[in-house]
């Protein structure tokens, strides 16, 4: 490895993310498992609005204070908070101060490409005053259409998702998890990682252009391939909790609530029929996936059946001793409680003292297994504003004069 390269092995990377919503947070939530410093940025207050900063902020129940609600804690746990007033150039000139005397390694936005430029934050600005840097961006459709708004359930429409989601007499329905923005989120998450790679070994920054539209036409893999090669919509089309393709593969009602199993081949099916449970289901005609096909809905109804008299532990068991692949269907209120999401959440306290369980990283890191879990409790608007200024070199009185300004906010000054 070059120099360079392992510079950047030994110092913490330091990341500045003008981010708000839910697809840059999660991105940049992702950095802060891996140990990085995160700090995210957010304007100083508008003239005749009483909220202040990221509109999340304000989603969900009160936890701590008016500006820190439920829907905004966990995507943000871990990071530092400064508010600047980006449409100004005094609000511009801190902000670059602040990337280079914090030698900052990569900046984010999920501001609106058109709005870029105007905020001093657009790549060509930014990675002219600092080429090491690794730009990254997160929009509706990419640099190609600066003017389209990004938000999840839209873009679930537009690429098709809600046309696969649903019943199939049914309305289009959207995913219940917001994908869209969780999935751009993880792709900022990997393509920084390869521009970081990268700039080990050329020494250059890089620009990172992520599209929602595009993460989710991505994810269409099994789908849009299959009507080029003949399919008919119709075979792809939302159908409930049914696979178009394996049968039998469903939601099935027992005594105290559902099951879910899933055969994905023909040898799992006779594993199946051979349990006393579901041995009335043997018959030649079912041996094969088409012939299961071919009676799908009876089948489906004759599976129902079977499991509708037993209790979902029974059903569970008789599935597991087959090596069927099952779940039961877990109330949300239940998963935090699943053994492996148990082992492996993160959590946090908020400042009353409450111990607020989070969803555990994708993936365990060193960091947060010697931290336990335990992230520091999400930022309070501007509540960093003073100390990573004073860190840049700024003295209290150039940043009084920017608080009197409007230039700066923090929880401690009258202009927040």
């Amino acid at each position: 490895m070059s120099a360079k390269g392992s510079e950047m092995t030994q110092k913490r990377p330091t990341v500045v993310s003008v981010e708000q919503a839910l697809s840059m947070p999660y991105a940049t939530l992702r950095f802060v498992h891996l140990g990085w410093r995160v700090i995210r940025v957010e304007p100083t207050p508008f003239a005749g609005r009483k909220s202040k900063g990221d509109p999340n902020r304000y989603i969900g129940r009160s936890i701590a204070g008016e500006d820190r609600h439920s829907y905004y804690v966990a995507p943000n746990v871990g990071k530092e908070a400064i508010a600047l007033n980006l449409k100004s150039l005094e609000g511009q000139a801190a902000l670059h101060t602040l990337l280079d005397e914090l030698e900052v390694d990569v900046f984010c936005t999920n501001t609106l490409p058109s709005k870029l430029a105007a905020l001093g934050i657009d790549p060509a600005t930014l990675c002219e005053k600092r080429p090491s840097l690794i730009w990254a961006g997160i929009s509706a459709m990419g640099h190609d259409h600066p003017k389209v708004p990004g938000y999840d359930p839209v873009m679930q429409a537009l690429c098709g998702f809600m046309d696969l989601t649903g019943e199939a007499n049914g309305p289009p329905t959207q995913c219940g998890p917001p994908i869209t923005d969780l999935k751009a989120g993880d792709e900022v998450f990997a393509q920084v990682m390869l521009g970081l790679y990268e700039r080990s070994i050329s020494g250059k920054g890089k620009v990172i252009d992520v599209s929602m539209a595009r993460c989710a036409a991505s994810w269409l893999n099994t789908f849009t391939p299959m009507l080029e090669m003949g399919s008919e919509p119709d075979e792809i089309r939302r159908n409930g909790n049914e696979h178009r393709q394996f049968i039998p593969t469903n939601a099935y009602p027992t005594r105290d609530g559902f099951i879910y199993l899933a055969i994905g081949s023909d040898v799992q099916w006779a594993r199946l029929v051979a349990t006393d449970l579901f041995a009335p289901l043997r018959q030649a005609a079912y041996a094969t996936n088409e012939g299961r096909r071919a009676d799908k809905s009876q089948l489906h109804a004759r599976m129902a059946k079977r499991t509708q008299g037993e209790t979902t532990a029974h059903v569970t068991e008789v599935l597991k001793s087959a090596g069927i692949p099952h779940a039961p269907i877990t109330p949300i209120e239940e998963v935090a409680d699943l053994p492996f999401v148990r082992a492996t959440q993160t959590t946090t306290t908020s400042p009353n003292g409450q111990q607020i369980r989070l969803p555990p990283a994708a993936v365990e890191t060193d960091f947060l297994r010697a931290a336990q879990g335990q992230l520091a409790f999400a930022p309070r608007y501007g509540e960093h504003t003073r100390t990573l200024l004073h860190e840049a070199g700024f003295t209290e009185t150039q940043i009084d004069a920017l608080v009197a300004s409007g230039m700066i906010a923090g929880p401690e000054d009258e202009a927040s």
